[in-house]
């Protein structure tokens, strides 16, 4: 009887850590980036239920996009974002976009040794509001994952959210943007920056370009300010070996 109770502690123990286990892709290559994506400094992600694909990405693309944090709320060595890489994955079944974060996160952990802890610190922020003559948003025709494409002079996108877009605009202000527009749901929409430009200047307010066309365009404006925010602050991590 003892010896049974002990088998069926240590099933009980297998089971438990299997339920707990955090899930990982079947297979997965990474490999340096072999052609750069136009007018995307956040590289091309491509994601179906069977396969996830990567092409030139930054590690702090894929911490973003694993974890659900803007760019600014990323601290690490320059490298994570300057060396771009290509990746492809594959879980065993069929998943959803979630899963696949969870499954990403695994990754980073295995291939990377990304470690981390997180800590609150307050920095200057941009809060995404609605401007005063009200939302010109139309609502998604489609109800499918949000996709996004830029331009040399603007960007399209379809059945996205408001905080998507605050996590996209975070990258071009390199600042935090808290989504504080009140409006749920997805929409399409595009901007063309190309008429709020300063043709005097060389180098633009990126935030103050970025303000006058999403007045106009969207009924949306940033404001300058200071937010208390969750800051991923990196540990340890490693480049990965080619495969």
């Amino acid at each position: 009887m003892r010896r049974l109770a002990v088998v069926l502690c240590l099933m009980s123990a297998v089971l438990v850590r299997g339920a707990f286990a955090q899930p990982a892709f079947a297979v997965a290559t990474i490999r340096p980036s072999t052609e750069s994506v136009k007018f995307e400094r956040d590289g091309k992600t491509e994601i179906s239920r069977d396969r996830l694909l990567m092409r030139d990405v930054t590690l702090s693309t894929c911490i973003k996009w694993a974890y659900g944090v803007q760019q600014s709320q990323i601290s690490g060595p320059e490298w994570i974002a300057s060396d771009h890489f290509d990746i492809e994955a594959k879980p065993d079944e069929p998943e959803s976009e979630a899963q696949m974060k969870l499954m990403m996160q695994t990754l980073l952990a295995s291939r990377f040794k990304l470690r981390f802890h997180r800590q609150s610190k307050e920095r200057k922020s941009f809060v995404l509001t609605v401007a005063k003559g009200g939302s010109k948003l139309q609502k998604a025709k489609v109800d499918g994952p949000a996709w996004r494409q830029n331009s040399s002079m603007g960007m399209v996108a379809k059945s996205m959210t408001m905080r998507e877009f605050a996590d996209f605009i975070s990258g071009p202000v390199e600042s935090p943007v808290v989504d504080k527009t009140g409006l749920e749901g997805k929409y399409d929409f595009a901007i063309d920056f190309s008429a709020y430009v300063p043709k005097d200047q060389e180098r633009p307010d990126v935030a103050y370009v970025l303000n006058l066309a999403m007045s106009a365009e969207l009924g949306l404006k940033l404001d300058a300010g200071k937010e208390t925010v969750e800051v991923m602050v990196v540990d340890r991590v490693e480049k990965p070996t080619e495969n």
